[in-house]
């Protein structure tokens, strides 16, 4: 035992030694160390910083088989953990290296180390059997050589050479002959001749010793019985047959016929054969020998891969008293064939892979091999698909899979990767192994919702809470990353359309948007007469870190229900008061007609002239509905009396006109009941009672005249006017021409004003893209009268804007007594189309009310006394302007349509005064 400490002391002292090549280490470790003895400082020869090796986690990974080595954590040192036989491990071959590969991660790094597991004499030599029986004819002359089985050894080199002894004797001696082809030979040699009669049995010891220090010994006793007679042994044509056979042969496959020969006569030449299978002793199950023939037959497989030689003995035995036997040696060679794929080993895999991991990333460590030799052994690897991973190649049978091109897990969220190997034989064998590599994902995608622009319609007077629209917006991601939130965006350009005078009010005072969901939902009720448009942003934002988001416009239009009644105006120049049911006057150039108001009564008086031609307007009645469209779209209907009469109302224009000539067969008074409709569903209603006096022409005219003087005075009741004194005609003829010169003033001032606001720059239209919306108004599409002059679109900035409301220019049939075909205006006058196919109207569509000038043109006409019939007039529809704009152009309008009357009026008064 002290010799063998000290060989061990020695062997790790050598094993200090080592080798960089190709990022190689090399260790030596003698077989049956103790566990925890150190092989080497792997970290050390690796090049590592104290601590690097623990906190880089350098590792050992074993291929194939248990490495009984390991590394220490703590200082990297390469320790055997478990007993080391080198004869388990390796058999015979030499040297015996273990190919270790060792792993450091941050950055992952893979290097290979060889431990040589060197031999000690730890088995002493054994024979086949503890004894051996011969038998010797006595007739044997000196000389005669027996052959023996030899001791085998599990140890290689120095410890293997084995020396054999025989214990004394006087016959027998030992003869060892070695040769290159057959190896070892030992033989019992005869060297007296034997007397069975003095020596029937002889027994010696044979007595292997090995080349060890210290030497090992192993012993068989040899039993020899001397029998008579025969003479003569079996002989073969050859000492030594040499065969070869590839490993892909079958069982029963014919391995050698082999022929002996015996000199006697008789049953002494009769020959058996026997069969000794020298080495390895595992091939008795693989060898069938016919006892008769001599056939060697294959009962077994044979594998190049595990034993590639077999030494064979046969023996020939004859059948005489005592037998005879003759021997021969059979070398079979194994023929190596394409019988093994290669194998892929997945040594380390790191997974999921980021999606935003950079070109070049280190995936997996692959180890391959193949058990065959020579080009059956070669391999060559490749990775499927091709993209976008790929393999390189780092040492002798080992690879990285490696990324070759960016990741995108939306697009690709797994990967299934094919490694496959192939080897040179021919057939080429093939393995795959499959890796599964999912992505892990990251957030690079903001929600995007399916529309850049919504467009939302909704009817007014809904109920608060409910659902106006639900939004989507789609983000890829996943998990976190992929869960969306959605509120009302303040901070983008958008914002409320409302009334003019209503004041800025934010989108989130209307609505609401679930933070889940993204339902739109009414916070309060939508009211068409305050609000047309409301446009404001959505904002979704995922929850990845960090947070991206996306944007959409939503546009709702509120849709115009009938939920107001016509409303019925005074009369230009009356007072407030006067209520909600007022006439207009319209006279001819002979003053045959005059409406006014009569003191502190709802009924509306009209003078008319007896003999007034039919078609001569008497009043108008004006009315206007705050709805829009055709919900605001007005008829007037003569409800009383219902019987013909010599008065009827214009359908469309409230004109109450005659409908024949008047004569003095009429009565003296007329009260007619007019009714106001409009035209939505349920339709709503107003009523208007118009009291006309029938009077001569002349008094008609004072009538008016008086009744136009007390109205222009503020005056109520009826004034009398007195012509008879100079004074009063010179009174009142200053105080007419100071009056004319004030209006005219005025006139001018309006015009001036007009002017300006009519040519300043106007703001901006709102627009963008999106299809064109037209609102049609009614069944008819005609156009209507709203009270509210103009409807206004506040964005971001607050500028207020100019509404459009476009209708289908179709019309209504020409009420009776109405203009001819020709005085209505052509479609196209009516329709504004934009030049630019599809666009986007972001104002609501309302009606900028001219009708106020029309009216005022029609009293300026009656007051003329124009005889045409009434014509319809309709308003043209304007570009949107700013609303501050609009409010100036609005009185200017106001203010010269005013003078325009009053200018009239007095004019009118002077003609009567005169008169």
């Amino acid at each position: 035992m002290g010799e063998r400490c000290c060989a061990v002391l020695r062997v790790l002292v050598l094993q200090a030694a080592w080798a960089l090549a190709g990022g190689q280490v090399r260790y030596s470790v003698p077989e049956e160390a103790k566990a925890g003895t150190m092989v080497g400082r792997l970290a050390q020869d690796l090049g590592l910083e104290a601590g690097e090796a623990e906190a880089r986690r350098l590792r050992l990974v074993a291929q194939g088989r248990r490495a009984s080595v390991e590394v220490s954590g703590a200082s990297g040192a390469l320790l055997v953990s478990s007993r080391l036989d080198r004869e388990e491990l390796c058999g015979k071959s030499a040297p015996c290296a273990l190919r270790l590969e060792v792993l450091l991660e941050r950055p992952l790094r893979v290097f290979h180390v060889q431990l040589e597991v060197t031999d000690i004499n730890d088995n002493a030599p054994i024979f086949p059997a503890a004894r051996k029986n011969l038998s010797i004819a006595e007739l044997s002359v000196p000389g005669s050589r027996f052959p023996l089985e030899g001791a085998s050894d599990a140890d290689i080199g120095a410890n293997a050479q084995l020396s054999y002894t025989l214990s004394p004797s006087e016959h027998f001696a030992l003869d060892l002959q070695k040769t290159d082809e057959d190896g070892e030979s030992l033989f019992l040699v005869l060297r007296k001749s034997l007397d069975r009669e003095t020596i029937p049995v002889h027994r010696l010891v044979l007595t292997a010793t090995d080349g060890g220090r210290p030497s090992e010994t192993g012993t068989m006793e040899l039993l020899i019985s001397v029998v008579d007679a025969n003479d003569n042994a079996p002989q073969f044509n050859q000492s030594v047959y040499k065969v070869q056979l590839p490993e892909n042969a079958e069982r029963g496959t014919l391995v050698i016929k082999l022929n002996a020969t015996d000199l006697d006569e008789g049953s002494n030449s009769n020959i058996y054969y026997s069969l000794q299978i020298l080495s390895p002793q595992e091939g008795k199950d693989v060898f069938g020998l016919e006892r008769n023939s001599g056939e060697i037959r294959l009962t077994g497989d044979i594998d190049f891969e595990e034993v590639n030689l077999y030494r064979l003995q046969v023996d020939a035995t004859d059948k005489g008293t005592p037998s005879l036997s003759g021997h021969c040696k059979v070398v079979l060679e194994v023929l190596d064939v394409n019988d093994n794929a290669p194998e892929v080993w997945v040594t380390s895999l790191s997974v999921p892979v980021p999606e935003d991991a950079s070109v070049g990333t280190v995936v997996a460590l692959l180890s391959v091999s193949d058990r065959d030799s020579g080009a059956n052994g070669r391999v060559r690897c490749w990775v499927w698909p091709a993209a976008p991973f790929g393999l390189e190649a780092t040492f002798a049978g080992s690879y990285s899979l490696v990324l070759r091109e960016a990741l995108d897990r939306e697009r690709v969220s797994e990967y299934e990767v094919e490694v496959r190997a192939e080897d040179g034989g021919a057939p080429a064998l093939g393995a795959r192994r499959g890796l599964r590599v999912p992505v892990s994902d990251v957030n690079d995608n903001a929600p995007l919702f399916a529309q850049a622009v919504y467009t939302v319609l909704a009817r007014e007077n809904n109920a608060a809470g409910a659902e106006l629209a639900r939004l989507w917006a789609r983000d890829p991601d996943e998990a976190g990353n992929g869960r969306v939130s959605y509120s009302v965006w303040e901070g983008a350009a958008g914002g409320v359309g409302a009334a003019a005078g209503s004041g800025w009010r934010a989108a989130s005072s209307y609505v609401s948007v679930d933070a889940e969901s993204g339902r739109v939902w009414a916070l309060q009720p939508l009211d068409y007469e305050e609000l047309q448009v409301l446009q404001f942003e959505v904002r979704a934002v995922d929850a990845g870190e960090p947070p991206l988001c996306g944007n959409a416009t939503v546009q709702l239009f509120v849709l115009d229900e009938n939920d107001n009644a016509p409303a019925l105006l005074p009369p230009a120049g009356s007072a407030p008061e006067a209520g909600a049911v007022a006439a207009e006057a319209a006279s001819s150039s002979s003053s045959s007609s005059f409406v006014g108001p009569v003191s502190g009564s709802g009924t509306l008086w009209a003078w008319a002239a007896w003999g007034a031609p039919a078609g001569q307007v008497v009043a108008k009645i004006r009315a206007v509905d705050a709805d829009s469209g055709y919900n605001a779209w007005l008829r007037y209907e003569l409800w009383e009396p219902r019987a013909k009469g010599p008065f009827r109302v214009g359908l469309y224009s409230g004109e109450v006109s005659t409908a024949r000539p008047l004569d003095e067969a009429d009565g003296a008074r007329h009260t007619l009941l007019i009714v106001v409709r409009d035209h939505g569903e349920p339709a709503r209603s107003a009523t208007a009672t118009l009291s006309v006096s029938l009077l001569e022409a002349n008094e008609a005219a004072l009538a008016a005249g008086s009744s136009l003087a007390s109205s222009g005075s503020g005056s109520r009741s009826a004034v009398g006017v007195d012509v008879g004194g100079a004074a009063a005609s010179a009174a009142t003829n200053v105080w007419l021409v100071v009056a004319i010169c004030a209006v005219s003033s005025l006139f001018l001032l309006a015009l001036v004003l007009y002017g300006a606001s009519r040519w300043a720059p106007r703001a901006a239209v709102l627009s963008g893209p999106g299809p064109t919306t037209l609102v049609c108004a009614s069944e008819v599409g005609s156009w209507s009268y709203s009270q509210r002059h103009s409807r206004s679109l506040c964005v971001a900035d607050g500028a207020a804007k100019s509404d459009l409301m476009v209708f289908s220019p179709n019309f209504p049939p020409p009420p009776p007594g109405a203009a001819p075909k020709d005085t209505q205006p052509e479609p196209s006058a009516l329709l504004h189309t934009p030049k630019h196919p599809n666009p986007d109207w972001r104002y609501s569509a309302s009606l900028r009310a001219g009708m106020q000038s029309a009216v005022h043109m029609e009293e300026a006409a009656v007051l003329r006394g124009g005889a045409a019939g009434p014509e319809q007039q309709w308003p043209t529809v304007s570009s949107a302007t700013a609303g501050k704009d609009v409010q100036i152009q609005n009185i200017c309008e106001e203010l010269m349509l005013t003078a325009v009357d009053v200018l009239m009026l007095l004019l009118n008064f002077s003609s009567v005064f005169y008169v």
